[in-house]
């Protein structure tokens, strides 16, 4: 069995189809991830303010926003990189509004190695759109972040990454399935390189479309897996919720 087949049904290793929501571990060409998935339709939103304005930060603090409203986190991740305010680099929406324009400038850091783009949930699914589509599409998402680089563009890697960089952190991302009805947030839980992180995503897991969200501070929240990891306050969250109890 190749290595590949191997990290495909480890990821897949549900006892049948991984079902939506579900966050599991996989190990690829030896460096261990964790996948958590959404489907169209289930509760997944991005979170940066809590009721008052106040920025929420940490998983703690949503986990108690969301419960005000009977719900609970099936799982969070830190979803696009931000100032030192914590206030949104690019895009951000938040239930249809705008908080935070959209960047098409090259720039310094991750966020500014074009083609950098955006993550949009829509009523109908999910969507990976690299900066200057978006801008010319100007799809309505309900929920949208900016960050930088594309992992992955209509099935491509990005141009700029290196086989043998050893430029290695724990990072994150997302990807979408082909026909828009999945989302698949994914954390290294080893330095690895972009380019290895965007075959995960292109070899493994299949997504066409693949959008980095952070290196280093990279975290995840999982009470299935038992997983909740610290550190300094976050700027953009995405999280799927479920009804309490």
């Amino acid at each position: 069995m190749t290595t590949l087949w191997a990290s495909l049904l480890a990821v897949l290793a549900t006892g049948g189809t991984a079902l939506a929501g579900a966050c599991r571990d996989a190990v690829f060409e030896e460096v261990p991830y964790t996948v958590c998935e959404a489907a169209a339709g289930e509760d997944l939103r991005l979170y940066l303010d809590d009721a008052e304005g106040a920025l929420l930060g940490t998983f703690e603090r949503l986990s108690s926003l969301v419960a005000r409203d009977g719900r609970q986190v099936v799982f969070a991740m830190n979803a696009g990189m931000y100032h030192p305010d914590r206030r949104p680099v690019g895009l951000y929406v938040e239930d249809g509004a705008e908080a935070s324009r959209l960047v098409t400038a090259a720039g310094p850091g991750n966020f500014g190695l074009v083609p950098n783009g955006v993550f949009c949930i829509r009523p109908e699914g999910f969507a990976v759109i690299e900066t200057r589509g978006y801008r010319a599409a100007a799809p309505a998402c309900r929920f949208a972040t900016q960050s930088g680089p594309m992992l992955v563009i209509d099935g491509a890697l990005h141009p700029r990454f290196l086989a043998g960089s050893g430029s290695r952190y724990i990072r994150n991302g997302v990807g979408v399935s082909a026909d828009g009805l999945r989302a698949f947030f994914v954390i290294s839980n080893a330095p690895v390189n972009f380019h290895a992180f965007a075959r995960f995503f292109r070899d493994v897991l299949r997504t066409p479309d693949a959008l980095y969200f952070d290196g280093n501070i990279s975290r995840l929240y999982a009470p299935e897996l038992h997983r909740e990891d610290f550190g300094f306050p976050m700027g953009p969250i995405v999280a799927l919720t479920s009804p309490s109890g």
